[in-house]
């Protein structure tokens, strides 16, 4: 009884979060992108072309980062599913770690993997990511974390689409999107 009241209680979540209408951004929001972009001006150690190992303690980490990337990459949290702004996006560009703007995907490794939280079967490069064995909560999994800044990305699984079978399960909160430049000529 317990078991089937619980299923259909997350059957409802997760229908309710499917069919939600996409709202209008809200000055709140706005202004949480706004401070968002000057947390990212004032880091010096976001750069897209730099690839080498960012080494600073966690008190600057904290003082460089806006609160909830910082919260996911320096501490492992979790946003909650369905609630990112990149796990339903689509268009062509690259994904970055939002703590130091390391090339991490690509949109075309992209897809729908129902699961709440964006999704690529492979990384930009070879080096773009590092995995370490991650045994908490009772789960074995792989972690992913960024290969430049080791900040946490979220994990790796092996129940992805073809060409790969990966599924790289991401939180949006610590992805910045860059779309590509319309080529001349494009409306």
């Amino acid at each position: 009884m317990r078991f089937t009241i619980t299923a259909i209680l997350i059957g409802l979540f997760f229908q309710a979060c499917q069919s939600q209408p996409k709202k209008e951004t809200s000055n709140k929001s706005k202004q949480e992108t706004k401070m968002k972009s000057e947390a990212k001006n004032n880091n010096p150690y976001y750069s897209r072309t730099d690839t080498s190992p960012v080494k600073i303690s966690e008190e600057e980490w904290k003082r460089v980062l806006p609160e909830d990337v910082f919260e996911i990459a320096r501490h492992k949290d979790t946003e909650r599913p369905f609630t990112g702004k990149f796990w339903n996006t689509t268009g062509l560009g690259n994904y970055y770690c939002a703590a130091c703007g390391n090339a991490l995907f690509r949109s075309d490794s992209k897809f729908s993997s129902t699961c709440g939280w964006p999704s690529f079967f492979e990384t930009n490069r070879k080096n773009s990511i590092k995995y370490i064995e991650d045994n908490t909560y009772g789960m074995k999994r792989i972690e992913v974390l960024c290969g430049r800044c080791e900040g946490h990305l979220g994990h790796l699984f092996d129940d992805g689409p073809p060409p790969t079978g990966k599924r790289y399960c991401m939180n949006s909160v610590v992805l910045d999107f860059e779309p590509d430049a319309k080529k001349l000529g494009e409306y």
